[in-house]
């Protein structure tokens, strides 16, 4: 049996965080799903990961991490202002997640895109070998695939998309709409989260460039490009165990004690960002307890929020208008001993996290449009006595795997208001048959059978 193909991952980020400053700081593995699949991958077949460390000072350029090779990209003040904060943050991802808010497009942004991808592309030409396979993540890095090319011509590359591609009507609204296409077109296998996605990309690509083909196979500059869905997951074993461990069972007790055993727990865990649909869940939740179906005194919102891209105008708004909704909700329908909501606006600890999922009932995960999401597959992983129910947004990637949720739209607040109640007061049984169901399916699916079914089909 041939020995695999040692393996270059390339992200924005390295799969590490500096603890401390100075002389006693210390570099920690990142939490996450790309990290969690590709360590391993990497440890076995060999290889190196090429990506920013973070910081905009000077910094090593190679790093030795844990037994992984790492290849540090620095980017300065500048190069995080046009790249990061700009083009990738402000135009592509409002845009690829539907418009959601207004995409901004400043030319003096793409410059510093297109350089900051050819630093990323020499970086990792300096690390290839002849017969490596090259595994390219992400928006922010969609022009490497054929600057990469141009450098290693024989050299297998991939393309993951974390986040949803746009039809092509809205992909057409990006000045630099062929360039971004051509950019993707380097790589031998583009993936995507969904079929939709896959799809999507294939059909803009036929009308925007010279390539042809089908939604699943193109041909364009002189190769043959597969383009599939690579459905993303999570490390199932991880969640399942540390959810039966005796200290996350004591702290969902705890949790559940704090807030009133005799309530029942609707959960939320999102990044603090516009695409969650925070706000929307938040005037289903007000409706559900308006309508008098159920009071403070049999439930509870827990509403858990990291911070994210605190320095944009437009999150900082998002975050006062949250902050109003959830004190007037308090004001509003909390009695002595028992509030509405709790709302914990910081980053926690995947193991602080798990102990949530183990004491909610009901976890509500309803972004307005999502990639896949995650989080509904944690709570699924972690419910390892196959209670608890999930109500998931139809535009979540997830809802095409996870079928045995209530599926709602995130716009309809009524019907978001009814799945919430259906929720509450499903039967036992019901609940433990859906549940059943979706973790048989994350099992199945896991975070490394991702990882597997996309090398495999970068191999071929």
């Amino acid at each position: 049996m041939s020995k695999p193909r040692r393996l270059i991952v390339v992200s924005n980020r390295l799969p590490i965080t500096r603890i401390g400053s100075g002389a006693g700081s210390r570099w920690l593995t990142s939490a996450g799903g790309l990290v969690t699949a590709m360590v391993p991958i990497l440890k076995r077949r060999g290889g190196c990961w090429v990506g920013w460390p973070g910081g905009t000072g000077r910094s090593q350029r190679t790093i030795d991490h844990e037994g992984i090779r790492l290849h540090s990209v620095r980017l300065s003040q500048a190069d995080m202002a046009g790249f990061y904060h700009g083009l990738s943050n402000r135009t592509l991802w409002p845009l690829f997640h539907d418009a959601i808010r207004t995409p901004e497009f400043r030319r003096e942004w793409w410059k510093p895109y297109v350089e900051v991808n050819e630093r990323f592309a020499r970086a990792t030409a300096r690390a290839y070998r002849p017969g490596d396979t090259v595994w390219i993540h992400d928006y922010h890095l969609m022009l490497v695939p054929a600057m990469l090319r141009a450098m290693k011509p024989r050299a297998r590359i991939g393309f993951f998309l974390h986040i949803p591609f746009p039809p092509e009507e809205l992909f057409s609204w990006i000045p630099w709409r062929d360039e971004l296409l051509e950019g993707l077109l380097g790589a031998d296998v583009v993936g995507f989260q969904t079929h939709g996605a896959a799809q999507n990309f294939s059909r803009a690509a036929r009308r925007h460039t010279d390539a042809e083909g089908t939604d699943s196979e193109l041909e364009g500059q002189g190769r043959s490009i597969t383009v599939r869905e690579f459905p993303i997951s999570i490390d199932f074993d991880w969640f399942d165990e540390r959810a039966r461990m005796p200290e996350s069972i004591a702290e969902a007790e705890e949790i559940r004690r704090l807030v009133g055993r005799e309530r029942k727990i609707l959960l939320a865990v999102d990044r603090l960002d516009y695409t969650k649909g925070i706000d929307h869940r938040l005037e289903a939740y007000e409706l559900l307890l308006r309508s008098g179906a159920v009071n403070v005194r049999e439930c509870v919102l827990i509403q858990i929020a990291a911070p994210s891209r605190e320095p944009v105008r437009e999150y900082a708004e998002m975050r006062t208008r949250i902050d109003r909704m959830m004190g007037s909700l308090n004001g509003e329908f909390s009695e002595p001993g028992r509030v509405a909501v709790h709302y914990f606006r910081r980053t926690l600890s995947r193991e602080e996290v798990v102990a949530y999922y183990r004491a909610a009932d009901v976890m509500v995960v309803t972004p307005l449009r999502d990639g896949m999401n995650l989080v509904a597959k944690e709570y699924c992983a972690s419910r390892s006595d196959t209670t608890g129910v999930l109500v998931l947004s139809e535009f979540a990637g997830a809802a095409s795997q996870l079928r045995q949720a209530l599926l709602v739209n995130p716009r309809d607040t009524e019907g978001m208001a009814e799945a919430m109640l259906a929720a509450l007061k499903m039967k036992k049984g019901d609940a433990k048959f859906r549940m059943a169901v979706l973790r048989s399916m994350v099992r199945r699916h896991d975070v490394h059978e991702w990882a597997d079914s996309f090398l495999e089909a970068l191999a071929a």
